[in-house]
């Protein structure tokens, strides 16, 4: 009995320490402070035009998706959390020009917006046409497009690039940029470098040759070098956006947008107090209904909360309305767990076992129910979080850590207090303490 209230004890002074950390970073630009997402507090909203002239009719799905895909890894890293993009055809009939939709919540600075998604490279390998020269370059550093040929090599396919010093004949200090394909872009490469031996590569960052090596012999390793006029700097930060994801295609800005929030601060204030005053009811309804499991699974629903709360600051997850949505259904599924364990351990009392016995066989009898109900709504968040949008993905990932914390609160904390208090049958008012009802 000594170990279980020691246990408890612990278990509180955790809480109130994590109970604090959640208060005193509740500053609206610290490090740990809660992120809101784009109907919650506004941000930017950026429309780019795609060049999807010189991509093949039947791959421009395909390219779209993964410009989609580099664009929502590119703001992510940068710690924007819900970013909204997505991909759309103008036209009547959806047959215009392809265009690239970009809202990155909590963003008000227009150019720090700009510079998250325009910094991002468009790399491509191409092979100099037989007699063409291109010694002579246009003012922009471009060369005449028709001097080469696509390969369909582009920076799609880069898993990884790195900086490094010296290459063959180049001298130790001149920066050079080493990248790695992935295994369709390495089979790609091979093919290119089987097929054109002795022929000169291109290799073009935005429109712009880096350089122009002759072919030497077939590359099956799945890496090459890029190499150019550029400083160590210029390198790294080539590396750092080829790691982030070169684009598919090109991108223009077209038009740059500061929103507001769809919901607002007031809808904030409200989902507060609604969440508050809908836990209070729930509180009284426990504690009068369930008397001691009663308090007991109130004091575990606050630690769940804390708990939550804390996790949403050190992820950090991007709270939107669905996401609060999914908190406060997450804390539904806690008190579900508390009334089976409270219900089955009143059964186990009316069959006469002394108090300690009915609280063990009633958290395990009430296991089963909770595991399977658990393990349902788990594998729901991960379907929703792997299919869904980034909104959809917000809600999911809230509710599965809500779900997973709230059978730790359930089994063990509740668990851990009801067997620390000692609580007795052998008395009337022990019993009265640990039935629920009005009358038993």
């Amino acid at each position: 009995m000594f170990k279980l209230r020691y246990t408890a004890v612990l278990v509180l002074i955790a809480a109130a320490a994590v109970a604090f950390f959640v208060w005193k970073t509740n500053t609206p630009d610290g490090r740990f402070a809660f992120k809101l997402g784009l109907d919650l507090s506004g941000g930017t909203h950026l429309v780019y035009n795609a060049d999807t002239s010189s991509v093949p009719s039947g791959e421009v799905a395909d390219s779209m998706n993964a410009l989609q895909a580099v664009i929502e890894r590119r703001v992510n890293a940068f710690g924007v959390g819900e970013p909204v993009v997505q991909t759309e055809q103008s036209g009547a009939l959806g047959n215009g020009a392809y265009r690239l939709v970009v809202e990155l919540p909590g963003v008000t600075d227009v150019n720090q917006a700009i510079a998250m998604i325009g910094q991002t490279p468009t790399l491509d390998f191409r092979l100099l046409k037989s007699g063409s020269d291109v010694s002579a370059t246009n003012a922009d550093g471009t060369v005449n497009p028709n001097s080469f040929e696509d390969t369909g090599l582009t920076g799609k396919y880069i898993t990884s690039a790195a900086l490094q010093f010296g290459n063959g004949s180049n001298s130790l200090q001149t920066p050079v940029v080493q990248v790695t394909f992935n295994s369709e872009g390495s089979q790609r490469f091979a093919d290119i470098t089987s097929k054109n031996v002795g022929r000169n590569l291109g290799i073009f960052l935005d429109g712009k040759l880096l350089s122009l090596p002759v072919i030497q012999e077939k590359i099956d390793n799945g890496s090459a070098i890029i190499s150019g006029s550029f400083s160590a700097q210029q390198a790294k930060d080539l590396a750092t956006n080829l790691n982030l994801g070169a684009l598919p295609v090109p991108i223009t800005l077209a038009s740059t947008e500061t929103i507001g929030a769809t919901l607002g601060e007031q809808a904030v204030h409200a989902g507060v107090y609604a969440g508050l005053l809908g836990f209070l009811i729930l509180a009284v309804f426990m504690i009068v209904w369930y008397r001691v499991p009663g308090i007991v699974a109130v004091v575990s629903l606050l630690i769940y909360c804390i708990l939550m709360l804390a996790l949403f600051k050190l992820i950090p997850v991007v709270l939107t309305a669905a996401g609060i949505a999914g908190f406060i259904l997450s804390v539904g599924l806690a008190v579900d767990a508390n009334v089976l364990i409270a219900e089955r351990m009143k059964e186990e009392l009316r069959d006469g076992k002394n108090a300690q016995e009915a609280i063990g066989a009633g958290f395990s009898r009430a296991w089963n129910a909770i595991r399977d109900s658990n393990i349902a709504h788990i594998i729901a968040a991960v379907i929703l979080f792997w299919f869904g949008t980034s909104l959809i993905k917000g809600f999911a990932l809230v509710f599965g850590l809500g779900v997973i914390i709230s059978m730790l609160s359930a089994i063990v904390i509740s668990r851990t207090f009801l067997l620390a208090l000692g609580i007795t049958t052998k008395t009337a008012v022990g019993r009265f303490l640990l039935r629920s009802g009005i009358t038993n």
